[in-house]
Order: C-alpha cells, then structure tokens, then sequence
C-alpha cells in the first residue's frame, strides 16, 4: 500500500482475489492441448482428439479459428503437416496470452498505475536463413507426433545439428538456445516410456514457443530507441542456474524531458561454474553491469542515451551511464513508483509465468499459513513467495516475515498471486533496517558475504589456471 499523502492510495488487494471471467476456461484448454502432446500424434486416440477439439472450440471467435479447426481435424487424423502444428502453437499461445492480459488488467486495476503504448514492431532487417528455421520445424513437429511418451534418444538428438548451424548467426541465437536448452532436459527424460511423470506444461510452453519462432520474423530483434535521465533502482531479481546467473534490476525511470516516469528493467547475464554459489556470484556479474554495484550502494544512475527495447529492457551499456546521487529504494518507492507507467509486454512474450509487477506494500500484517508466509493486505491475505529469495544476499525469509513494508514483484503461481519480495523493512535488535535481495550485489561486510566472495574468488582463480594450463597443452 502506498500512503495517500504521499500521492499514492491504497491497494486494491481484495481485487487480487476476486475471480476473472474465462480464465478457468482458457487455462483449461491449453490443459487439455498439452495432455495430447504428451501421448503425441503418430497415432492419435479419441481423448486426443477430444483435447485438440477444445483448443479449436476455445479460439472459434478469434481471426485463428478456421485455420486452428482445420489443423485441430488433421492432427486428430494423424495427417498434420508443419504448418497445422504452427497453427495449434499459435492457438495455445493466444490463449495463454489472454490469461497473462487478464491478470495484468487486474493488476493495473488493484494498483491504479497506467500501462505503457503498445510497442511497434521492428523492421526486419534481413531474412533469416530459411532452411534452418525450416529444418527446426520439422524436428519439433517430429517430436510433436511421438509425444513425450513416445520420444527416445534418436528422437531427441535430430536437434543437435540444427543448433550447431544455428549458433554461429546472431539472428538465430535466441531459438538455437532454446532449442539446446529444452533437448538437453528431454534426453535427461529419455525414455520417456520409462518416465511416471513428465512437466507438462513447462515442455508445452518451450515446444509451443520454440515452433513460433521457427516463424520467419518471429525472432526479430525488438524496435528499441535511446533514453537520458534518471535511474532509481527498486531492487534486484536473481535467476542461479549450476551454469549460468543472470541479475535483472528493476527500476523507476525519470526522463530528462520531464516526461512522464516509467518502469524499466536492466539484466545481465553470465555462464558460472557450479562450484560458485552464494554470494560470490556478484563478482561474476558486476563486472558486466555497473548498475549493479549503485543498487549496492544505494545510488541512483544518470542515463545518457542509454538504448531501450519498446517493452522496457534497458540494453545496458556502461558506456552510456554515470553514478548519481544517493537514492534510497524505499523512498522512491513511495515517491516515484505509484505513478510510474508499467511497462508493455510483446504479443509473443504475453504468458502468466512472466507476470512480474513491482509493487510497494506496507502497513500489512505478516503471519504465516504453514510454511507459507502470508500479508494481510488490507484486510486481504496475501502469500508471500519466499523461495524466491536468493541466498547471494542478506534477505532472509525471517526477515520477510518479521517486516512492515515491502518492495516486491507480483506474480502469478498455481491459481492466485504472490509477492516475491526484493526488499523489506524490518526491526532487527530493536533497530530500523532495509534488507535488500541485491544488497551485496556492490560487495559487502557482511562477514557470511565476504567469506562467499573469497571461496568464489578462489574457485575461479583454479579453474582459470587449469584453464590456463589446458590451452597452453
């Protein structure tokens, strides 16, 4: 909740709970369309048939539903060709981004912030290599029809050819990546005649968006333009993989025209060895993005033509940014955030898993339900995604729970929304502190981060002296 007289209002948080029309409907149908991939298509049953029939019925209002319909007829006869499994990947997709504006319109509504112009396209400036997006269609239709049930390690390794052609051109980097990335977690399955359980809708997700992208264009690089003015950071969202971290900061952006204010982002990514965990990840990042280490100290940035993507994603640059003035997150949290413009969201990247509002709360009441951590948001409960929190940092989910005010993402997980907090304000031995998500991401005192700092930095000092050793072989 943000204070009225602070030119905010209270949280509509009794929104949050109420439910929206067609959503049960929609995430049914999608529900139905994955449990068909996961028996796949070589020989579809009546239930399959049954499902993609749903999926057909679910978008027959929409510019999709001839051809969805034709493709739902000839995937249930086990005669779709590559462009039938476009189709129903399209229709998927639309539904699910139909859910995802559903659930941000009710978040715009509870917090009473605007959303942003509807971003414009880029040009395509090229044409991508055809053969190879052709060439990873057929592979994922391929494995569309054997199912995960059906898929085995020849299956699966009918990918490796089309990433190596593909990673060497930038234009095609974004889909080789998915494509290496979900093979690799299908031939950890294989087979999947021996597998009980498989992540339906996760593998949904990756081949439904893979397939899209095999559309040519459909990977085009984002229409982006330059911003100069102000950066106040909110807080830091942490994503730690065994080989790759990224940082993504989240924050308020005051143009220098004086225009109006706007939620922007700014994300670094990095491979790691699985050896660096905790805190000593930061060493990994900050070298790459010097935001982070203003978000350690909590200082605000001074952008100078600092490229931007239409949906907000700052392409950071180093070079286009200086240190500025002290700025505390809470502060601008009160201050700033409540009528800052949300961002937009790409037609393609429209999912309810993506869902990550920033938002302020304070004056709730914290409890917990179980293991569960709960706000009581006027009135209203609220969970509190705790597992969120990163251990790189000295945000704690005792100290969630002991908090009274909060800067947060709202998210959308299993049928209701979460807080994942970045940073709290809490009493700790009788004194006044903010606990950041982010707060070692500058370095830190902390005597638990600075010992993870050293043992990271002696990790990798060995691996790039056995690295060293190797290449000199």
């Amino acid at each position: 909740m943000v204070p009225a007289d602070q030119g905010g209002g209270v949280m509509r948080a009794d929104l949050l709970r109420e439910s929206i029309a067609g959503l049960e409907e929609a995430l049914a149908a999608v529900d139905a369309f994955d449990e068909v991939l996961v028996a796949g298509l070589l020989r579809p049953q009546p239930a399959q048939a049954a499902g993609l029939t749903e999926l057909a019925h679910a978008v027959a209002g929409t510019p999709l539903a001839a051809r969805v319909a034709e493709a739902a007829e000839k995937a249930a006869g086990g005669v779709a060709g590559d462009d039938h499994f476009v189709a129903l990947a399209a229709a998927r997709t639309a539904l699910l981004g139909s859910v995802h504006d559903a659930l941000t319109a009710r978040v715009a509504e509870a917090t009473g912030r605007s959303s942003g112009e509807e971003p414009v396209p880029a040009a395509n400036e090229g044409q991508q290599a055809a053969n190879l997006l052709a060439a990873a269609r057929s592979w994922l239709c391929d494995l569309a029809r054997s199912g995960w049930q059906g898929m085995d390690h020849d299956v699966v390794s009918g990918s490796a050819q089309v990433v190596s052609a593909m990673l060497p051109d930038p234009a095609l980097r974004r889909l080789a990546t998915l494509l290496d990335g979900f093979s690799a977690e299908l031939a950890a399955s294989c087979p999947g005649a021996a597998v009980d359980r498989f992540p339906v809708r996760r593998w949904a997700d990756l081949w439904s968006r893979a397939i899209l992208l095999t559309v040519p264009g459909a990977a085009d690089a984002p229409a982006t333009g330059t911003v100069t003015g102000r950066l106040l950071p909110l807080g830091v969202d942490l994503h730690e993989h065994d080989t790759a971290v990224q940082a993504q900061v989240h924050a308020v952006f005051e143009p220098a025209d004086g225009t109006a204010a706007r939620l922007v982002r700014a994300s670094v990514s990095v491979p790691k060895p699985d050896t660096v965990v905790g805190a000593g990840i930061w060493q990994l990042l900050r070298a790459h993005m010097s935001l982070l280490a203003a978000v350690g100290e909590g200082r605000s940035m001074e952008l100078h033509a600092m490229p931007v993507t239409a949906e907000g994603d700052l392409l950071w640059n180093d070079e286009n940014a200086n240190a500025g003035e002290p700025a505390d997150a809470f502060a601008t949290a009160r201050v700033a955030l409540p009528t800052a413009t949300d961002t937009v969201t790409a037609p393609l990247d429209r999912h309810p898993a993506r869902i990550a509002v920033p938002v302020f709360l304070e004056g709730y009441a914290a409890g917990k339900d179980d293991d569960t951590v709960m706000f009581t948001v006027a009135g209203q409960p609220l969970a509190v995604d705790t597992d969120r929190i990163p251990t790189a940092g000295p945000l704690t989910p005792e100290a969630v729970a002991a908090s009274g005010a909060c800067i947060g993402l709202l998210r959308w997980d299993a049928g209701t929304y979460r807080v994942q907090p970045l940073a709290v304000e809490t009493t700790v031995r009788n004194k006044a502190v903010a606990l950041h998500a982010g707060g070692w991401a500058g370095g830190t005192t902390d005597k638990a981060g600075a010992k993870a700092e050293k043992a990271a930095t002696d990790a990798v000092a060995v691996l790039r002296e056995r690295a060293g050793r190797l290449l000199r072989k």
